[in-house]
C-alpha cells in the first residue's frame, strides 16, 4: 500500500509539474499574442537629428504601421550611449520598450567603463543589427597621401608631428586613431571633440590632421575636395561613397579597421521568445521596403535586419577584437 501511495504521489507531481510548464508555455504564447497592447517606447540613447535617430525613426514609422500602435522615439542622450541603454535595461521586458543604439552602448562600453550600471551580455535582449555602421578615414587635403599604405609611411615618417581627432574618449574614432599610432610608432596626439561637427571643422581648418568620421559628415567635403578620403573600414564599400575602396581592399586588413560598429535593436533581459520572433520577423519584412533602405543608405550605413541569432553570434565575434582596441588604446573611464 505504501509503495501505491508513494507512486500516486509521484505521478501527482509529475502532472502537477508538467502542468505549470504547460502555464508557462501558455503563458509566453499569450504574451506574444497579446503584443503590442499599448505604443511601444523606442529608446535612442543619443540626442535627436544624428544618424542612428534618423534610423529609429525610419525603423519607427514602419513597425507602427505593421504593429497598430503608436511607436514613440524617446531620445535619451548622455554619457555615450549609457543613460538611454541604462533606462531599457531597467525596463519591464514586455515588448513596450526597445533599444536602437549603438555598438558603443551595447558592446564597447562593458571594456571603457570600470562602474557601468547595466551589463549588455546579461541585461539585453539582442534582436537585430539593423545597419553597418562603417566610418570614413580623412585627412586635410596638406597630408600628402592617397590611399591607407602611404598614409601609414607618412605618419612613420612624422613622429610626434600629426594630430588625429575623435569625437570623443572611447569611440571608434579614438580607438582606431590609437591603434594607427601605435602600429605606426607615430606618436599622434589625440584630440578629443564633443560630437563629429567641432571635429570636422578643425579637420578642415589644419588644427588636426586625420580622423575617422561618418560619411554623413565627410561625404559633402570628400566631393569639394575640402578633405582628402583615404578608404572606408569595414570589408564592403559604402552605397553612397561606392568609389572610395575599404582600407582593407587596399591590403591594410588589421583587424582594427576590418571591424565596423553597427546600429541595433535590443530589448530588455527576459523579453518572451515569441515577441522576439515576431519582431525579428517584423523587421525582415520591412528590410523589403526600398524607402527603408535608402534612408539606411543615406545615412551612410549598410542594411542588415539579421535575426537575433546572427546578431549573438557576431556579437561573440565582435567582442574580443573590440576589447583589444581598449586595452591597445588605454581608454579606461569611470
Amino acid at each position: 500500500m505504501q509503495l501505491i501511495d508513494k507512486q500516486r504521489r509521484t505521478l501527482l507531481q509529475g502532472a502537477a509539474a508538467l502542468g505549470a510548464t504547460s502555464w508557462l508555455g501558455s503563458a509566453a504564447a499569450q504574451a506574444g499574442k497579446a503584443w503590442p497592447n499599448k505604443p511601444i517606447r523606442l529608446v535612442v540613447p543619443f540626442n535627436a537629428g544624428g544618424a542612428t535617430d534618423l534610423v529609429a525613426r525610419t525603423l519607427g514609422e514602419a513597425l507602427a504601421q505593421r504593429l497598430g500602435q503608436p511607436v514613440v522615439v524617446d531620445n535619451k542622450g548622455g554619457a555615450s550611449g549609457i543613460l538611454g541603454t541604462d533606462n531599457v535595461a531597467k525596463a519591464q521586458p514586455d515588448g513596450h520598450t526597445l533599444l536602437v543604439s549603438l555598438s558603443t552602448s551595447m558592446l564597447i562600453n562593458q571594456f571603457l567603463y570600470t562602474k557601468l550600471p547595466y551589463n549588455p551580455q546579461k541585461d539585453l535582449t539582442l534582436i537585430s543589427q539593423i545597419a553597418a555602421a562603417p566610418v570614413t578615414l580623412v585627412v586635410h587635403p596638406s597630408v600628402p597621401a592617397s590611399n591607407m599604405k602611404e598614409l601609414l609611411a607618412w605618419l612613420k615618417a612624422n613622429k610626434g608631428k600629426v594630430s588625429y581627432g575623435s569625437w570623443g574618449v572611447g569611440s571608434y574614432a579614438h580607438l582606431a586613431g590609437a591603434y594607427m599610432s601605435k602600429s605606426t610608432d607615430s606618436d599622434m596626439v589625440h584630440s578629443a571633440y564633443k560630437g563629429e561637427a567641432p571635429m570636422i571643422q578643425d579637420l578642415l581648418g589644419g588644427q588636426i590632421q586625420v580622423c575617422f568620421s561618418s560619411a554623413q559628415n565627410t561625404k559633402s567635403f570628400i566631393e569639394t575636395g575640402r578633405l582628402k578620403a583615404i578608404g572606408v573600414t569595414g570589408r564592403q564599400r559604402m552605397e553612397i561613397l561606392p568609389k572610395l575602396p575599404t582600407i582593407y581592399e587596399q591590403g591594410v586588413q588589421d583587424d582594427a579597421y576590418a571591424i565596423f560598429g553597427w546600429v541595433a535593436m535590443g530589448a530588455p533581459a527576459g523579453l518572451p521568445q515569441p515577441i522576439v520572433e515576431q519582431l525579428s520577423a517584423h523587421l525582415r519584412e520591412i528590410a523589403k521596403d526600398p524607402k527603408v533602405i535608402e534612408r539606411i543608405q543615406g545615412a551612410g550605413f549598410t542594411p542588415m535586419m539579421n535575426s537575433p541569432q546572427e546578431f549573438q553570434q557576431n556579437y561573440q565575434k565582435d567582442m574580443p577584437v573590440w576589447k583589444k582596441l581598449v586595452d591597445d588604446a588605454g581608454a579606461r573611464l569611470d
